[in-house]
């Protein structure tokens, strides 16, 4: 470079300091990912992981020395793409099945947590009823007032 300072040296002395160790003040703190529910239904695995399933049984039992996960994941992988569709037919059908069961399963969490919720924002809004009826009854105004004009 001619004479001209560099990109780090301007930032540094722009800012008075390390660019890279500099803080921002007044930035908004970040929020992590909300906590995951553990009663949450597990996600149902594809024909390819129903297929693995029985897979990595027959395969340790051919290879008991094995101890390798991607040599196994490799194997399968090559075997799942030499099937054909009639022999692929009955890992899709127990993908199926159990896709099923999962949505029924989410279906009854979903309605489990939506009336928690129900529960939850009925028990506040009669806090805030009686609170504004006891606000109305201190003033001396209300309905009364109002039907004797």
């Amino acid at each position: 470079m001619k004479g001209g300072k560099g990109k780090a040296e301007t930032t540094t002395t722009r800012r008075g300091g390390d660019a890279k160790l500099s803080v921002k003040k007044g930035a908004p703190a970040k929020k992590g990912k909300p906590a995951k529910d553990p009663n949450k239904p597990k996600r149902p695995p594809s024909a390819f992981f129903v297929f693995m399933e029985e897979f990595r049984v027959t395969y340790k039992q051919k290879h008991p020395n094995n101890k390798s996960v991607a040599v196994v994941g490799k194997a399968g992988g090559e075997k799942w793409k030499s099937l054909t569709d009639a022999e692929k037919a009955p890992y899709i059908q127990k993908a199926e099945k159990r896709k099923a069961d999962y949505e029924k399963n989410m279906t009854t969490y979903n309605n489990k947590l939506a009336e928690g919720k129900d529960a939850e924002e009925e028990e506040e809004s009669d806090k805030s009823r009686s609170e504004v009826n006891d606000e109305d009854d201190e003033d001396g105004s209300g309905e009364e007032d109002e039907d004797d004009d």
